[in-house]
């Protein structure tokens, strides 16, 4: 299967995406995701059909295929007028003259022709023609596919009053046919409208803008000459490879990931963390594409490129998770999929009874065009997308990446959340504070090499702890090893001795004594035992206040020993504590707490993963292992604990903020349409309050980025 990335234009409401989606369903494409607020398309091609086929299956339903996701069809955006606005500005001088011809003539007999129907024939006749090319066509592309969108109803206002008016002229019954203004003034007013909404929609992007313009800067190349004499040259950070070397001086931008091989220097990472404190990196250390040199001159290797950077992988889960969509998204989507043939029936409804009440044909047609006009499935659908393109792009700047949609909503219904320990609740920075050789036989180099020699094949914090500590050359080559989850490491030398070094539970046969974080074997015979202290993250007890405060029950699950762990738990007030549980007695843990109620659990190590698979959401640290970061719903970036208050209220305020949206949207709807059927609304002021709903939603959903969540 291929994933197939593309960028779509002529997409208007949230009918365009949905007809985009059916059809790539009906050509069996899997894992399809369309947003119509920024034109992204992204699906699996499963039936490995020809692409060329499948663009031209989207032209035909009126959309354009622009490019690849990665090529944005970046000229549409930078230096030209959008075509919305050029079809507003266009349209507006001979609408305005339609719209003021009964003024005018009024004010000076002299310009009285500008009254005369074959005159407001030749001002509206240029409007309905740039208004056909563009809703006439969409209208016409999506019948003949069976998927009616929002322009069949615009086509048939517009061209309902433009042809009854032309009826009239060639009649000779202008005077009772003039509806021309009208007809010019329904497409100027949706083109406006259109314009409006895109402009609104195009602020709710505005932080993944931010992202994406700061991938685009120049670096400066470290190359040699024949004399081995540094070089540099300026190149775009594009042309960069892994393994090039670039420096970075102070004040300029972090052109690309890389790794620190010279100097030292004070760095800005806010673009990635939210976090505007520079933070000091030496050699060796890791510097984010993006990020600022405030202070210091560095040299560093490139060590991602293209799209395995950490800043394009942000870009993409944002996008990604803007394509999707939440539960309470389900219920507008099955009501905008059968809106328009609903709102034709009532303009056919509306029509006939109208005639029939009143026996005024121009009544009539006036009223059924008013609810042609003044219908908007749009609203319905910007509702959502809108809110969570906001969500998102705040949570993307503020160092909180969501994976999908549906956790921005499930956020609202956590009631409690478990913390893992290590790493999490503590900074998972440990240094060794003592240990014991208990076999008077074995050297302290000899049990420092053992442990060593186990340690260097685990990446759990305390694990690291002890082979940065005790690194030594002379390492003993297993002859096979193990990492056992929840118990620690197990190997056997070429002699064929069993080591083991791990938690309590490893050695539990052969001591009493619990209190120890590491114990070491030989043969089942206890070597020593090691301790380690690590230190509790400053913000923690800031976080589970809170937490209580939203009346959020929390819990405290480790594999660490129950002494351990209660005092630490004690010690910040948690509710719920549990200790020495293996990677699945978490999951049981974890499974059962969320049976009770809806439950978030935050956690950075390998054995949290399956725990953060199975929990309603799953939070993790972006510093955490890959597995914990791959299992978790939500990702916290640099030391993000801090973060969470945010991340759980920028949940419930997005979920909110869709409520309101869908709530306008419907309301919108149930109120305007009976009022236009019963002739209380003008087909020109339903256009232009038609225009206006989709801001209205727009504006509700910038405000999130403004809004105190916590």
């Amino acid at each position: 299967m291929k994933a197939i990335k593309w960028k779509v234009e002529g997409m208007d409401c949230s009918t365009c995406a949905l007809n985009i989606h059916r059809y790539l369903e009906k050509e069996g494409m899997k894992e399809i995701r369309v947003n119509f607020a920024t034109g992204d398309v992204q699906f699996q091609n499963a039936a490995e059909q020809e692409e060329a086929k499948l663009q031209k299956g989207i032209s035909d339903l009126g959309y354009t295929v622009v490019g690849t996701d990665a090529e944005k069809s970046e000229s549409t955006k930078e230096g030209r007028l959008s075509p919305q606005l050029l079809r507003f500005l266009i349209c507006l001088p001979p609408t305005l003259l339609l719209l003021f011809s009964h003024t005018l003539a009024f004010l000076s007999g002299h310009i009285e022709w500008l009254h005369h129907h074959w005159v407001q024939f030749a001002l509206a006749t240029p409007v309905y023609i740039i208004g056909m090319q563009f809703f006439g066509k969409s209208a016409w592309k999506s019948i003949r596919n069976r998927m009616p969108n929002m322009n069949v109803l615009i086509t048939l206002g517009a061209t309902a009053a433009y042809g009854y008016s032309l009826y009239g002229s060639i009649t000779g019954q202008a005077e009772n046919f003039l509806f021309y203004e009208t007809a010019a003034t329904i497409i100027t007013l949706v083109f406006m409208g259109n314009y409006l909404e895109d402009a609104s929609i195009s602020s709710t992007q505005r932080a993944l803008d931010q992202l994406v313009l700061s991938q685009k800067v120049m670096a400066t190349m470290i190359a040699f000459d024949d004399a081995h004499q540094e070089q540099y040259f300026p190149v775009e950070n594009k042309q960069l490879r892994i393994g090039d070397l670039i420096l970075i001086k102070s004040g300029e931008q972090v052109p690309i990931d890389c790794k620190i091989l010279w100097g030292d220097a004070h760095v800005n990472e806010s673009i990635i963390t939210g976090e505007t404190l520079p933070l000091r990196r030496i050699a060796k250390d890791k510097l984010i594409g993006g990020s600022i040199i405030t202070d210091g001159t560095v040299k560093a290797q490139v060590t991602a490129t293209g799209d395995d950077t950490v800043l394009a992988g942000i870009i993409q889960l944002v996008r990604e998770a803007q394509g999707e969509k939440p539960p309470v998204q389900q219920l507008a989507d099955k009501i905008s999929a059968v809106f328009i043939p609903t709102v034709l029936l009532i303009a056919v409804g509306t029509f006939a009874f109208n005639f029939i009440w009143t026996t005024n044909l121009e009544a009539a047609l006036l009223r059924s065009i008013a609810v042609l006009v003044i219908a908007c499935p749009c609203a319905m659908g910007l509702a959502t997308p809108a809110a969570i393109a906001v969500g998102l792009g705040r949570a993307a700047r503020s160092g909180i990446l969501f994976r999908n949609a549906k956790s921005l909503e499930l956020f609202q219904n956590i009631k409690q959340i478990v913390f893992d320990k290590t790493g999490t609740l503590t900074t998972g920075k440990f240094e060794i504070g003592s240990f014991k050789l208990l076999d008077a036989a074995l050297s302290e180099e000899s049990f420092k090499t053992i442990c060593y020699s186990l340690e260097k094949f685990s990446n759990h914090p305390i694990a690291q702890c002890v082979s940065t500590n005790w690194k030594t050359k002379d390492t003993i080559h297993w002859k096979n090893i193990e990492e056992v989850k929840g118990l620690g490491m197990k190997a056997t030398d070429r002699e064929g001795n069993e080591f083991r070094i791990g938690s309590y539970k490893m050695a539990s046969n052969l001591i009493s004594d619990h209190t120890h974080n590491l114990y070491v074997t030989k043969n089942n015979f206890l070597l020593g035992w090691i301790d380690v202290t690590d230190q509790i993250r400053p913000e923690a007890q800031q976080v589970i206040n809170y937490l209580h405060r939203k009346n959020i029950k929390t819990i405290l699950l480790s594999g660490d020993s129950v002494a351990r762990t209660e005092a630490l738990g004690q010690k910040l007030g948690v509710g719920v504590i549990y200790g020495e549980k293996s990677p699945e007695e978490k999951l049981a843990v974890i499974a059962q707490l969320t049976e009770q109620s809806p439950t978030a659990m935050v956690g950075d190590g390998i054995n949290d993963a399956p725990a953060l698979a199975k929990a309603t959401i799953g939070i993790s640290m972006n510093e955490a292992s890959q597995i914990a970061v791959q299992s978790a719903q939500v990702v916290l970036m640099n030391h993000g604990l801090k973060k969470l208050p945010t991340a759980l209220g920028l949940g419930r305020h997005t979920f909110l903020t869709i409520q309101q949206n869908l709530f306008w949207a419907f309301a919108y709807n149930i109120i305007a349409i009976p009022v236009a059927a019963f002739g209380y609304l003008t087909p020109t002021l339903g256009a232009l309050v038609m225009g206006l709903s989709d801001v209205v939603l727009a504006i509700n959903s910038v405000r999130l980025f403004v809004k105190r969540v916590e």
